[in-house]
C-alpha cells in the first residue's frame, strides 16, 4: 500500500517530467505511461525498470478502479492539518515552507486528495479481505522477523515543557525559548517506559521533536538526541508491533492478488 501512495506521490511530482516529448510507453486502460515516468520511477524508489513498469501498471489499474471514490475538500483540510500538527507547524506555516521548496499548495493538495483515494479504495476493497491471525500466527511471525523487533535500550532525549500547549507549540514553531518554555536533558529506559510514548520516540528521527502531549500539570515535547544501545523485545512487549507488521504483510500479498487477477482482464497495448 505504501508504495503505490508513494507512486502516486513521484507522478505527481514528476509531472512536468513525465510530459516531456519521448514516447508513450504502454496504454493501461486507456491511460497512458510515458518512458520518462518509468525512468523518474526508477530513479527516485531506486528500482529496475521491470519493476518500475510493475508499478506503474499497477497504479494505473487502481486509477481505473477508484474513479468512482469522492473524497470531500474537508477530509483534504483534517488530513493537512493532521500532518501540519505531527510537524509542529500551523497550515500557514507549512504552505510558507512548501513555497521556499517549490511546491504549489494546489499540487500538494492534489497529492493528499489522491493519498486518500488509495487509502479509501485500499480500505474498502482489500483490508476487510484479510483475517484476523491467531495467537499462533504471531508467534510463528514474531520467531522468523526477530531482527523486525529490535529497539534502543536507551534514548536520550531534550525535555521541553510549558504550562500552556500554545506556548510549547509557538516554541515547536519558532525554536525560541519564550517566558514560560522550560528544558532539561533526561535519558529514559526503554525497558519501563510507557507503550504509547516509547512508539512516538522510536518514530522520531535523531534532532526532530515530538509532538505536545499533556503530561498533567504541563504540555511536553521531546527533542531525540540519541538511540542508544540494541535489544530485542520479547514476543508480549513486541505483541501490538507485531501484529501490525503481520497485517502489513499479509494485505501487500492480498493487494498484489488483486490486482494480478484485474490485470488479466486489463486492456495492456505495449507501445515500446
Amino acid at each position: 500500500m505504501n508504495k503505490l501512495i508513494l507512486i502516486g506521490c513521484v507522478m505527481l511530482f514528476s509531472f512536468a517530467q513525465a510530459k516531456m516529448v519521448d514516447g508513450i510507453a504502454m496504454i493501461v486502460n486507456g491511460e497512458a505511461v510515458t518512458t520518462s515516468e518509468i525512468s523518474a520511477v526508477q530513479r527516485q524508489m531506486g528500482v529496475s525498470k521491470k519493476q518500475a513498469v510493475d508499478l506503474l501498471v499497477q497504479d494505473r489499474l487502481q486509477k481505473s478502479a477508484m474513479k468512482k471514490i469522492r473524497i470531500p475538500e474537508s477530509d483534504i483540510d483534517v488530513k493537512i492539518a493532521q500532518i501540519a500538527a505531527q510537524n509542529n507547524l500551523t497550515v500557514p506555516k507549512m504552505q510558507k515552507v512548501l513555497k521556499q521548496q517549490g511546491t504549489s499548495w494546489s499540487k500538494y493538495r492534489k497529492s493528499i486528495k489522491e493519498s486518500l483515494k488509495k487509502q479509501k479504495f485500499y480500505r474498502e476493497t482489500v483490508a476487510a479481505t484479510v483475517a484476523k491471525p491467531s495467537e499462533d500466527e504471531l508467534k510463528i511471525f514474531y520467531e522468523n522477523h526477530k531482527k523486525e523487533f529490535v529497539i534502543p535500550t536507551s534514548i536520550s532525549l531534550i525535555e521541553y515543557s510549558a504550562s500552556t500547549e500554545e506556548a510549547l507549540k509557538k516554541f515547536l514553531e519558532t525554536k525560541k525559548k519564550g517566558r514560560g518554555v522550560k528544558s532539561r536533558s533526561v535519558k529514559k529506559s526503554t525497558s519501563n517506559m510507557n507503550s504509547a510514548l516509547l512508539g512516538q520516540l522510536l518514530q522520531t528521527q535523531n534532532g526532530s521533536f515530538t509532538r505536545p502531549f499533556n503530561a498533567g500539570d504541563k504540555y511536553i515535547s521531546y527533542k531525540v538526541v540519541s538511540k542508544n544501545g540494541q535489544r530485542s523485545m520479547s514476543f508480549e512487549d513486541a505483541k501490538g508491533a507485531v501484529a501490525g507488521r503481520w497485517r502489513q504483510e499479509q494485505q501487500g500479498k492480498a493487494l498484489k492478488d488483486y490486482f494480478e487477477k484485474m490485470k488479466t482482464n486489463a486492456d495492456i497495448r505495449i507501445i515500446r
